[in-house]
C-alpha cells in the first residue's frame, strides 16, 4: 500500500468520526472511546483470522479427549497472542440486522474478550455503544461498523498499527490535548528504536509516560525482526506508567493485540510522584515518545529527595515561589530537566535511553544548565537529534531527541564526545501541515549512528539492500518506473556522497561528533546541546570561478546603484506632486 493509498484509507475511515458526531447522543470529547474500541475489535478480528487456520490445524492434531476450550485458548495465545471467541468476530456482528440490538452484540463481544483474556479485564468500552443507536437513527452503529469493513483483511500489522496511531493523533487534536501527551508519530518512534537497537533477552524496558503503548510495540517489532528465529518468544518485559486512565486502557488494548511479541504491564500513576517499578538504576532501556514539555506544577518538596530526580540536581527558581505563611507550595520552575534526569538515572550499568524533548531544553540556563553540565561531563549523553518541524500531529513545538548510553561513561575514547545530527531537512511531506520519515530516511539516519559506533558492515548491507531494490525495479518504460529507479539510486547516492569510504565522518549540515574540549567544543559553546551549533550549515557551490564571482558582484552593484538613483528620482517626483496637490 503506497503512502497516498494509506492516506486515502485513513481519511475514509476518519469519516466514521464524522458520522458519529452527526448522530450519536455523545459528548464531543467522548467520540474516541467507541471508535477506538471498534478499531480494536476489527484489528483483533483480522489478526486472529490471519492465524486461525494454523490454530485450528494444531488443535485438530490433538486427540478428541484433549480437544477442549482450554487447549484452543492456549494454542491461540501461543500463536496469535490472544483468544478471540466466535461471538466477538467483527464480521459476524457487522452482518447482524441494522437495529438497536447491534449495540448489545458489541457489548457482549467486548465482555467475551475480557472474560477469555484475563489482562483485558475492565479495559474495553462496553456501555457506550448503547448511545450509538439513538431512537431516531438505530442504524447509526451499523453505518460506522461498515466503514471499518473497508480495512482489507490482508493488511499488515504495521499498517493497522499506523491506522490506530492516526486515530489517536486525530482524537488528540479534536480534544485539544496540550502537546499530544499520548501520541508520537510512528516514524519518529521507529527512528528512536533504530538508534537504540534494543536486544532481545532478559531485558527490562521502562516507558514512564507510555500513552497508548506504541513505544513498546515498536521496540518489540524491532527485536522480533532481528531474532535469529521468527518464532522466538520474547524474553524482555515492558513496564509502562500512565496517569490518564483512558490512555491506560488504550495501552492495554495495544499490548494485547501485540502480545505475541510483547510481554509487560501498565500501571496507572503520576510518574513524578509514584515509582511503581523502583526505577532508579533498574532498567536496560528507558524510552518514551510522550511530549511532556514544559510542565510547571511539580511540587519541589515531593521530588527533591527522590534519586530519580536529584542525582544531577533538581531545577530551582532563582527565588522561592511560595511566600511565608502561604498555602501554595514551591514548584519546580520547569519539569523538563526532571524528566531528562529520570531517564538518565533509571538506567543500569549498561542501559540506554531515548526521549522526546522541547528544543528549548538544549540551551536552557540557570539551574538547568548546571544539570546539563553534570550529564555532559559524566559522559552519559550519547546523541542529540534535531527533528524537522511539523512531525507531530498535535503539537507544533520544535522537538529534539535525546539519547543516553550508560556504557559510554566507561569508554575513554567516546566519553567526552557527543554525536549531533541535524535532521531538519530530512522528511517526507505527507500533506501541507504534516511530515514524516520514510522507511529509507529512518534507515539512512540510523546508519549514521551505526557508522559512528564502528559498524561498517551495516553500511555495506544497506547499500546492498538498495542496490538489490534498484536491480529489481522494472526497466524504465514509463514515468512511474523511471521514478522508482531514480528513487533507489538517490538513496545509494545519499549515503555514498556523505560517507564515501563507508566509515563515519563529520558531514557539514548533517552530523558532527563534538568533543567537550577544544575550540568550538561543547564547553566553548556553554554546554549547549543544540545540534545547529556544531553541525554547521552547507554553503552551496555556485560553480563560478573567483573572477566570474567578482564580475557578477560588480554587475549587481552597478545595477543596485542605478536602481537607487531611480528610486531617488521617484521619491523627489512624489514629494513634488504632493506639494502641488495640497498648495
Amino acid at each position: 500500500m503506497t503512502d497516498s493509498e494509506l492516506k486515502t484509507l485513513k481519511d475514509n475511515l476518519w469519516h466514521a468520526a464524522d458520522v458519529l458526531r452527526a448522530g450519536a447522543h455523545l459528548a464531543a470529547n467522548k467520540y474516541g472511546q467507541p471508535i477506538l474500541g471498534l478499531i480494536f475489535l476489527r484489528y483483533a478480528d483480522i489478526l486472529y483470522k490471519q492465524h486461525k487456520a494454523e490454530i485450528e490445524a494444531e488443535y485438530n492434531k490433538l486427540s478428541e479427549r484433549a480437544r477442549n476450550s482450554n487447549s484452543l485458548k492456549e494454542i491461540s495465545v501461543r500463536l496469535c497472542g490472544f483468544y478471540l471467541p466466535p461471538e466477538a468476530y467483527y464480521t459476524t456482528i457487522n452482518d447482524a440486522p441494522d437495529d438497536a440490538n447491534k449495540a448489545t452484540l458489541v457489548k457482549k463481544a467486548m465482555e467475551a474478550i475480557e472474560r477469555e483474556n484475563e489482562k483485558m479485564d475492565g479495559v474495553l468500552p462496553k456501555e457506550v455503544y448503547g448511545q450509538l443507536v439513538p431512537e431516531e437513527e438505530p442504524e447509526l452503529l451499523s453505518n460506522i461498523m461498515r466503514i471499518f469493513m473497508d480495512i482489507p483483511e490482508n493488511i499488515s500489522v504495521d499498517l493497522f498499527g499506523e491506522i490506530y496511531e492516526f486515530f489517536l493523533g486525530e482524537f488528540a487534536l479534536q480534544e485539544g490535548k496540550d502537546g499530544g501527551t499520548f501520541y508520537t508519530p510512528a516514524t519518529v518512534v521507529r527512528y528512536m528504536v533504530e538508534v537504540l537497537q534494543p536486544q532481545n533477552g532478559e531485558k527490562k524496558i521502562l516507558d514512564p509516560a507510555c500513552g497508548s503503548g506504541g513505544m513498546f510495540v515498536q521496540a518489540a517489532r524491532f527485536m522480533h525482526r532481528h531474532n535469529k528465529s521468527p518464532d522466538e518468544i520474547p524474553k524482555f518485559r515492558c513496564y509502562g506508567i500512565e496517569k490518564n486512565p483512558e490512555n491506560v486502557k488504550l495501552a492495554k488494548m495495544n499490548l494485547i493485540l501485540n502480545s505475541k511479541i510483547v510481554r509487560g504491564e501498565i500501571t496507572e500513576a503520576n510518574p513524578y510522584y509514584s515509582d511503581p517499578y523502583t526505577a532508579f538504576g533498574n532498567f536496560d532501556y528507558v524510552i518514551s515518545g510522550s511530549n511532556t514539555f514544559n510542565v510547571d506544577e511539580v511540587v519541589y518538596d515531593k521530588v527533591k529527595d527522590d534519586p530519580r530526580f536529584n542525582i544531577y540536581g533538581v531545577p530551582k527558581n532563582k527565588s522561592k515561589t511560595a511566600k511565608k505563611g502561604s498555602d501554595k507550595k514551591e514548584t519546580v520552575p520547569n519539569a523538563n530537566y526532571l524528566w531528562i534526569s529520570y531517564f538518565a538515572s533509571s538506567l543500569n550499568a549498561t542501559g540506554k535511553a531515548a526521549l522526546v524533548m522541547a528544543n528549548s531544553a538544549s540551551d536552557a540556563g540557570g539551574s538547568e544548565l548546571e544539570i546539563r553540565k553534570k550529564m555532559i561531563e559524566e559522559g552519559i549523553i550519547s546523541q542529540m537529534v534535531t527533528l524537522p518541524s511539523n512531525m507531530f500531529s498535535s503539537v507544533t513545538l520544535p522537538a529534539t531527541l535525546w539519547f543516553f548510553d550508560k556504557q559510554k561513561t566507561k569508554e575513554p575514547q567516546k566519553k567526552d564526545k557527543i554525536l549531533f545530527i541535524d535532521a531538519r531537512s530530512i522528511f517526507t511531506q505527507v500533506d501541507r501541515a504534516h511530515r514524516k520519515f520514510s522507511d529509507e530516511q529512518i534507515k539512512n539516519l540510523g546508519i549514521i549512528t551505526r557508522l559512528y559506533n564502528g559498524d561498517t558492515q551495516a553500511f555495506k548491507d544497506l547499500i546492498s539492500e538498495y542496490t538489490a531494490a534498484l536491480k529489481a525495479a522494472p526497466q524504465a518504460s514509463d514515468d512511474k518506473e523511471v521514478k522508482t529507479k531514480a528513487y533507489w539510486q538517490s538513496q545509494i547516492d545519499w549515503l555514498t556522497e556523505r560517507f564515501p569510504d563507508g566509515t563515519y565522518t563529520d558531514v557539514i549540515g548533517l552530523c558532527k561528533a563534538a568533543s567537550i574540549e577544544g575550540e568550538d567544543g561543547i564547553r566553548d559553546q556553554d554546554y549547549s546541546l543544540n545540534a545547529g551549533r556544531y553541525v554547521g550549515v552547507v554553503i552551496e557551490d555556485d560553480g563560478m570561478t573567483e573572477d566570474e564571482f567578482k564580475a557578477k558582484m560588480l554587475s549587481l552593484n552597478t545595477e543596485l546603484e542605478t536602481l537607487s538613483k531611480e528610486a531617488g528620482t521617484l521619491e523627489k517626483q512624489i514629494a513634488d506632486n504632493l506639494k502641488e496637490l495640497f498648495n
